[in-house]
């Protein structure tokens, strides 16, 4: 049973409990700093598990205020006990890093909705009540470490969440407004929240005309935590670009220095002010909890002088305290290749979510089964688009080989919602199984392993509970499979990639939908994998006459690892493999839709 607090003053003098207010001026203040240590060995052999706080498990009926269940828009009650309490769930599925949502204070509520999610930061140096307080944060951080688990921290270093309004008519309240007049006839409707982006910066207008730059009144809400921004650089206009919201996502300037949609406010980050304010908190956080990485978002809204100056900062900051292999990966929502590889520079961060991939492999091959030479055409591109250098005093390893590959996420809609035919499921555990074999560092978003199938934002973002932590399903034990394998062989970890079969043809030829592809150690271990991407047939690695070549010499046994069933490779490397249309399949006759080959001297019982 949980117990619900419908006045916003309670949350308010909740969130002053935690004592974390005071910290603005003195650095860690009273939240003391706990044992810093790395606590991942490599970044390439973990598997990356994403929640959001909010959605995973509700531990803590105490945090439960203004929770509205069922209304997807609005807090659902889960928080950083109910992690705790779900460990063993995470161990059982066998991922290695838990990635969560933001942890600090938002604007709690606006215009009918809620920051659950944590993007509408009001106060860089406080927590949000909602999910606990500031032992129970390092509670978990603690069990996660002692189960072998990393915690990967959400941060927005881009905007603060709509902290204040652009008081256009200066009348001193915000207001949706009709004006007309001057040279904005007929009338024209402006939001002073969130108002369309001016090159000038937001300007003043009454009927009479235009009157210079509007001024910004900051709120003071504080029942919906909707107060001046702390620190309190972030109270000084001058920080903020003030040019209103991004209309246009192909004007590079927009992009930069406008406010996010929804009235999210956009720092001046190339001020060195707030370059410092960053560094200073966020190595804080870090300082205060003993957190193993961050995943950063909105990258291409920040300019890029700011990442060489944040990422080395911090990197040093942490390794002075004890704190290295500190990893870094930035989220740039986009599908330019070129764009999303940039942020990898040296001095910059050690990886990005690679969008990119999601959109050309998961989208165009998994989701609508198009030809799988899509995939090596991406490939082809890191050698240009990503850096071969590891960071200096980063996790060692270059970025190209550590791109975070993932099939779906919050913000977008689920791999099933895509895919809501017959076969949809065996194609989400085909992807699932190039996601957990392929090079790269994986990441499950929360709820893939119980079927969850939801649209967009919100409905792509349920509660995990409504599943019940159910671990005998098909795709829960299909991942947990897949995580012991990609553990097991070092080959899928710190192996080369190198595709050996890929087409373009997508309808009745004898190799449509196939993709195989090699990962190898010098040292001898070898892992061969072969994935049917379409649903409509049984399809081979060979196509009029050629057969798919491999790196194995002639007479090497490899064994399906998934199965029993045996290859032999042929003259000059040669193997055809055939591989069906389901997944898991009760009749051993039916050719499975992966195949997972190892070499039988290298076979490992028990995965």
């Amino acid at each position: 049973m949980t117990k619900t607090i419908t006045k916003g003053v309670a949350l308010a003098a909740i969130g002053l409990s935690l004592g974390l207010g005071s910290c603005a001026q003195d650095g860690l203040g009273t939240l003391g700093q706990v044992e810093l240590a790395p606590h991942v060995d490599d970044w390439r052999d973990e598997i990356i598990y994403q929640l959001l706080t909010d959605r995973f498990a509700n531990g803590d009926a105490a945090t439960d205020h203004r929770i509205a269940p069922s209304a997807l828009a609005r807090y659902q009650g889960g928080d950083w006990q109910g992690i705790i309490d779900q460990l063993d769930y995470l161990e059982d599925l066998g991922v290695t890093s838990l990635w969560i949502s933001p942890i600090v204070l938002n604007v709690d509520y606006d215009a009918g909705f809620d920051a659950y999610h944590g993007y509408w930061a009001v106060d860089l140096e406080r927590l949000n009540p909602h999910f606990g307080d500031l032992a129970t944060l390092r509670a978990f951080v603690r069990a996660a470490h002692d189960r072998g688990m990393s915690v990967i921290l959400d941060i927005v270093t881009n905007h603060l969440g709509q902290v204040f309004y652009y008081d256009i008519n200066n009348n001193g309240q915000p207001d949706d407004t009709l004006i007309g007049g001057g040279d904005r006839s007929p009338l024209t409707r402006i939001t002073e929240y969130d108002p369309d982006y001016d090159p000038r910066g937001i300007q003043a207008f009454t009927s009479l005309g235009e009157s210079g730059p509007a001024p910004v009144r900051f709120f003071d809400m504080p029942d919906i935590f909707r107060v001046p921004p702390n620190p309190v650089l972030f109270q000084d206009p001058s920080v903020y670009h003030r040019r209103g919201r991004v209309t246009d996502y192909d004007i590079r300037e927009q992009v930069l220095y406008g406010d996010f949609p929804g009235g999210l406010k956009d720092l001046a980050t190339e001020d060195q002010r707030v370059r410092d304010e960053m560094v200073r908190v966020y190595t804080n956080w870090i300082l205060a909890t003993d957190i193993d990485g961050f995943r950063i978002d909105t990258l291409k809204h920040v300019e890029d002088g700011f990442w060489l100056d944040f990422a080395p900062r911090i990197r040093q900051n942490l390794a002075a305290a004890g704190k290295t292999n500190f990893f870094m990966f930035g989220e740039a929502f986009d599908g330019s290749d070129e764009l999303i590889g940039s942020y990898t520079q040296p001095g910059m961060l050690d990886s990005v979510f690679y969008f990119s991939h999601k959109f050309w492999v998961f989208g165009d091959v998994f989701t609508r089964e198009g030809p799988t030479t899509q995939i090596s055409r991406l490939y082809d591109q890191r050698d240009t688009n990503y850096s071969d250098v590891p960071q200096e005093g980063g996790i060692g390893a270059r970025p190209r080989d550590v791109l975070v590959n993932f099939i779906d996420n919050h913000d977008v809609p689920r791999f099933l919602y895509d895919r809501p035919d017959a076969g949809g499921l065996d194609a989400l555990r085909s992807a699932l199984a190039y996601l957990l074999t392929e090079d790269g560092i994986p990441c499950l978003y929360y709820g893939t392993e119980q079927d969850f199938a939801g649209g967009n934002d919100p409905a792509n973002r349920e509660p995990l509970w409504w599943s019940n932590y159910e671990t005998g399903g098909t795709t829960f034990q299909w991942v947990a499979r897949l995580t012991r394998i990609r553990r097991g062989y070092a080959a899928f970890t710190h192996g080369s990639f190198d595709v050996v079969w890929s087409t373009d043809r997508v309808a009745d030829e004898s190799d449509a939908g196939i993709i195989a592809f090699e990962r190898r150690i010098d040292s001898g271990d070898y892992a061969l994998v072969v994935i049917n991407t379409q649903g409509r047939h049984t399809s081979r690695t060979s196509f009029e006459g050629e057969v798919m070549l491999t790196s194995q010499p002639a007479g090497t046994v490899l064994v399906d690892i998934l199965g029993s069933e045996r290859f032999t490779v042929g003259a000059g490397g040669t193997l055809e493999v055939e591989v069906g249309t389901i997944v898991v399949d009760e009749d051993p006759s039916t050719p499975p839709r992966v195949r997972i080959l190892i070499p039988e001297a290298q076979v490992v019982g028990g995965l």
